[in-house]
């Protein structure tokens, strides 16, 4: 009997959830602004054209269709917000909530701030859900940030059937490019606006955008020559975690150079790695990592030698605090230790785009 009842109990909910996303209308997203992006592109919520580009790894291909960083920007006076939003079929990764790797994340203008308001957990392909009710009908600003390991086919924002909505500004300035790892793309977050570029930007209000390329930002040519195409005022290169210690020598002079070719005056900002937890174990693992450093350390410093300017190096020492608390699987942070390397960075990304008057005013 307690078994039927938590049966019905689970019916009766989806039906009503059913029922009240029934009585809303939904609008396409792309009507509205879309914050977080390179370059337009086909599907709108595919972060590069790929096709602009030659000799692009493929899986560099495939994890540039995916949304991460990118966020819709709206306002409306309805007390309802919803969405309906179509992704793959692909399978769940194991180091990824489900929210994260798929679903959405909605966040309300509160004053100066960026406040979290609700999330879209994903069920399936086509998903349909409520993501705030209840609320006043003053006009609000919203971020809805879209899923960060997978490619959204189809979204649509739904309110109420009397309420308006409007595509809302860029809440952010500037366009800083991060291109990088896992880490970069979001591996670990709980939620999509919980990855660190998408945080860098409510903490700063500069356009940090989100290039990260899980397991494949590995500095070839071809990638340094779109990402030296990419318009932006300040460049940060966080890919040391997926390059060897022996491609971080064979390529790092060269996908910096290409990129200060292209932009003779802009900001280079380098990253060392984070330290892995699994390395104070795994020493093979712990001894790559330590050398990973050390060379792109060694890069740097030639390349200053040489004679480049405004080119920049963040060390890694404590990066995600010293508790080993901090990440999800050993390599990648949680939420903990996402703040933590937010904590960390920001001061000292700040400085350097300070000095360059990358600002968000």
């Amino acid at each position: 009997m307690r078994y039927l009842l938590i049966l019905i109990t689970i019916i009766t909910s989806f039906s009503a959830s059913a029922q009240r996303t029934g009585e809303l209308k939904f609008i396409p997203a792309d009507r509205f602004t879309l914050v977080g992006k390179c370059e337009p592109t086909h599907n709108p919520y595919n972060r590069i054209d790929t096709n602009k580009y030659k000799g692009l790894p493929p899986r560099v291909v495939q994890l540039l269709s995916h949304s991460a960083g990118i966020a819709i920007s709206f306002k409306t006076n309805s007390n309802v917000i919803a969405a309906k939003w179509c992704v793959s079929a692909g399978k769940a990764l194991p180091n990824m909530v489900p929210t994260a790797q798929k679903g959405l994340d909605l966040y309300i203008k509160n004053g100066q701030k960026w406040q979290f308001a609700g999330i879209g957990k994903v069920t399936g392909i086509c998903n349909e859900e409520i993501l705030i009710g209840r609320m006043d009908n003053t006009e609000k600003e919203f971020l809805l940030y879209l899923p960060l390991y997978d490619q959204v086919d189809k979204l649509e924002i739904g309110i109420a059937k009397n309420a308006d909505i409007a595509a809302n500004n860029n809440p952010f300035v500037k366009r800083v490019l991060i291109y990088g790892s896992s880490i970069v793309q979001g591996t670990g977050a709980s939620r999509p606006g919980m990855a660190y570029p998408a945080r860098l930007s409510r903490a700063t209000g500069i356009n940090f955008i989100n290039l990260g390329l899980s397991g494949s930002a590995k500095m070839e040519p071809e990638v340094a020559d779109m990402v030296a195409a990419i318009d932006a005022d300040a460049y940060i290169l966080d890919c040391v975690p997926n390059t060897n210690p022996e491609l971080i020598t064979e390529r790092t002079a060269n996908f910096i150079s290409t990129i200060r070719k292209r932009n003779p005056d802009i900001p280079i900002i380098v990253m060392q790695s984070l330290i892995r937890e699994n390395g104070y174990w795994d020493k093979v693992l712990g001894t790559q990592v330590r050398q990973q450093n050390i060379n792109i350390q060694k890069e740097i410093l030639s390349l200053l030698q040489k004679g480049m300017k405004n080119l920049y190096l963040i060390t890694s020492e404590n990066m995600i605090g010293d508790d080993h608390e901090g990440t999800i699987d050993g390599t990648h942070p949680n939420d903990l230790g996402y703040d933590r390397m937010i904590q960390y960075i920001t001061p000292l990304i700040s400085d350097i785009l300070n000095k360059h008057n990358i600002k968000n005013h």
